[in-house]
């Protein structure tokens, strides 16, 4: 009887947001496989479809926090319906455009999506207020969530691929575009919205401040790429800048008395190592996907490494590699039950750290490369759940939507950085290929090995990290608030 309750009240506060998800996956999957196609569409270069990636990215990181504590104030379900009509809407200009530049800011536009997760966790972390065991329900949730996203990148990835060979290319533009009104209506008619609203005004100074500083950093990101640019004083100049510009964003936010986003929270013991794991696990979930399978498609007889599989092929290590995503991401519930949620979150990360280092010794063969595929994407697909069902339970219960959105936002930033040194690491060593062509992989060896001891490093690190958390965090009987903690009232 307690299972079947706690089935149904999971239920309940999942509803039809598995189907949000659902569609997010399928965004995310369904291009990748015609990357090409649309570079040659718009008349440009494969290496320029890097722009599509950084715009995004950038656009990410400057709405989550607004969106987040947007959906605190006046409704998490109601800043869902605002995120997916934006994505419905730039979607719509995709498949009607030849111009790059009408292209980009479409494509960048997309990337109101990433908004969706966070909003939903503190949708459900808020509507499961009053049901016992909330964080094991928010986890469950969150992993169920999360499974709906990778089925629908690895059913969007494979419809991707197949339809771009038999269909011209607006058509296939156009269907993602109609999912997402679908994905409208699901939200309007069938999501129920947050019981309770913090209220508050938007702090639009806070919001000003972080995007000038935000627009500056990873345009510096992006600056570097290009030609020249690591060798540029105003490449560098602008990433220092921008990096300089979250000083006064710091110090305003500190005296504001409702600001964007509380910056205490990453003084909390809890919620600090869970902000900054997520920054870490960026560098490989977003960060490493492309370089993954560039390697997977080099010629070994012409480069002297990589793995020379066709499409399809390369295809199934993605697709294995989203499956074990899936799984992680529903054992994550499973294993905080009989473990704790803190100790999960340590194993997940050192499962990705040993997932990625293990290519440096075993990279060759196919089956080595996707063992080391799905270890890395246990530990990544339990990540993906638990990080922002984690902010959630950590955070105060007016901030559950601006501390789950900040998991993306940092995820979002940490991926820009690696994209960046990934770029730069793997363009380094092209020179240096035998034999290598200027139209072949843009990578050397040494510069694949980079990318993998950054991501395996990078997951260890955050596994440290989590060592300090305390042990009952992310519990619903969590250990007593140290005075820093953002929790704790504050004089007025």
């Amino acid at each position: 009887m307690a299972r079947s309750v706690t089935l149904g009240a999971l239920a309940s506060v999942v509803g039809f947001l598995a189907f949000v998800e659902f569609t997010s996956g399928v965004l995310q999957g369904y291009y990748t496989p015609m990357l090409t196609d649309i570079a040659r569409h718009l008349g440009i270069h494969d290496a320029d479809v890097n722009w599509l990636e950084g715009t995004q990215l950038m656009l990410s990181a400057l709405v989550v926090p607004a969106f987040a504590k947007l959906g605190d104030m006046i409704g998490h379900k109601r800043m869902l319906l605002i995120s997916t009509a934006l994505t419905a809407a730039a979607a719509l200009v995709l498949p009607f455009t030849d111009s790059f530049a009408v292209f980009l800011v479409g494509w960048a536009l997309m990337g109101f999506y990433v908004v969706w997760l966070p909003l939903e966790i503190a949708l459900i972390w808020s509507r499961s207020r009053s049901m016992e065991g909330r964080s094991v329900i928010t986890a469950r949730a969150a992993g169920m969530l999360v499974a709906a996203l990778e089925a629908g990148a690895i059913i969007g990835a494979l419809a991707g691929g197949a339809l771009i060979d038999v269909l011209p290319l607006t058509v296939v533009l156009l269907i993602p575009a109609l999912l997402i009104i679908v994905c409208f209506f699901v939200i309007l008619f069938g999501v129920k919205e947050s019981p309770e609203t913090a209220g508050g005004t938007l702090d639009t100074v806070g919001l000003v401040l972080i995007s000038f500083a935000l627009i500056a950093f990873t345009g510096g990101l992006s600056m570097l790429r290009l030609p020249g640019g690591l060798t540029s004083f105003w490449s560098w100049g602008v990433v220092l800048l921008g990096l300089l510009l979250v000083i006064p964003f710091v110090l305003w936010e500190l005296r504001h008395d409702d600001p964007l986003i509380d910056v205490r929270m990453f003084r909390s013991p809890a919620l600090g190592p869970v902000f900054l794991t997520a920054g870490l696990f960026g560098v490989s979930v977003l960060g490493a996907q492309a370089p993954l399978s560039t390697f997977a498609r080099t010629d070994p007889a012409v480069y002297g490494y990589g793995l020379g599989t066709t499409g399809f092929a390369t295809s199934l290590i993605i697709g294995i590699y989203l499956i074990a995503m899936i799984t992680g991401a529903l054992l994550f519930p499973v294993i905080a039950r009989v473990t704790t949620p803190r100790v999960t979150l340590i194993g997940a990360s050192v499962l990705v750290g040993i997932g990625f280092l293990l290519f440096l010794p075993f990279h060759d063969t196919y089956l080595q490369v996707v063992t080391n595929m799905v270890l890395a994407g246990l530990g990544s697909g339990a990540l993906v759940a638990a990080l922002p069902a984690a902010a959630a339970s950590a955070a105060p219960s007016t901030q559950t939507g601006v501390a789950t959105g900040l998991t993306n936002s940092v995820k979002t930033v940490g991926g820009a950085i690696a994209s960046c040194v990934f770029g730069i690491a793997l363009l380094g060593g092209a020179a240096g290929a035998a034999g290598a062509a200027a139209e072949g992989t843009a990578g050397s060896l040494a510069g694949y090995m980079t990318v993998w001891i950054v991501c395996g490093v990078t997951a260890l690190a955050s596994a440290v990290l989590l060592v300090f958390v305390p042990k009952q965090a992310f519990t619903d009987n969590p250990a007593p608030e140290a005075p820093s903690d953002p929790r704790r009232p504050r004089l007025t």
